[in-house]
């Protein structure tokens, strides 16, 4: 029986109910893949770049302030200052000067990357057994060839666990870059947040914690294949 006055949509309103919203969807990855492999690509490559530059430039500030004791205060303060600066606030002043989305976040990226490479440097280039050094020394090397055949290889290991921080840390930062519309993942949870679409915020999540991991493994590798003798440690 029939209940007068009863809504005809209500069984089926009910039946249908909200439309499903998973936090993980194998469709979402399979429709939207060109999507997703160019935002991993271009958070890749942001990383790679930004961090070999941080190293460039960081190398020769931790061998100056390895050298000349009293600018180590000045290098890492100018560099910590950097470091300091909120990533958004960063990203905004950089912008208006460069007007390019990829120059801006790869600025900023290689400036918060600078504190970490310098510090580890320097304090791998300290730790150096000084005896060791003065053996060196006495065999009539100079002050070049020191640093590039025994101060620097011995320093590797510490110099690697920075490359492994800079580079973690730099992965997260990336995402950051959608406030100038260059954030590689940070696209795909910028518009899911905004959609309220969970599978495209999981993706995201999860591709940039597995970016962080294999990079981290593969430097964990290289570092244990350059430094033999110091595998113990890692």
């Amino acid at each position: 029986m029939t209940r007068t006055g009863a809504d005809p949509t209500a069984t089926a309103t009910t039946a249908v109910g909200p439309p499903a919203n998973p936090w993980f969807s194998w469709a979402y990855v399979e429709r939207n893949w060109g999507d997703i492999s160019t935002a991993l690509s271009q958070h890749v490559t942001l990383t790679a770049q930004a961090v070999l530059l941080a190293l460039a430039v960081a190398l020769p500030l931790a061998v100056l302030a390895y050298r000349l004791p009293r600018l180590a205060g000045p290098i890492l303060g100018a560099s910590g200052v950097l470091y300091t600066v909120p990533a958004l606030a960063l990203f905004a002043m950089i912008y208006p000067l460069l007007w390019d989305p990829r120059t801006t976040v790869l600025i900023g990226l290689v400036m918060y990357a600078l504190l970490v490479l310098v510090r580890n440097i320097l304090v791998g280039l300290r730790g150096v057994d000084r005896g060791v050094v003065e053996a060196a020394r006495g065999t009539g090397l100079g002050p070049t060839r020191m640093l590039l055949t025994v101060e620097l290889p011995l320093a590797l290991p510490s110099i690697v666990t920075g490359l492994r921080l800079a580079t973690v840390s730099t992965v997260a930062l990336v995402t950051i870059g959608i406030i100038v519309g260059y954030g590689g993942l940070g696209q795909l949870l910028y518009r899911g947040f905004n959609s309220q679409y969970r599978a495209e915020i999981a993706t995201a999540t999860v591709l940039t914690l597995l970016v962080a991991l294999v990079a981290d493994m593969l430097l964990l590798a290289l570092g244990r294949a350059l430094t033999p003798w110091d595998r113990g440690r890692h």
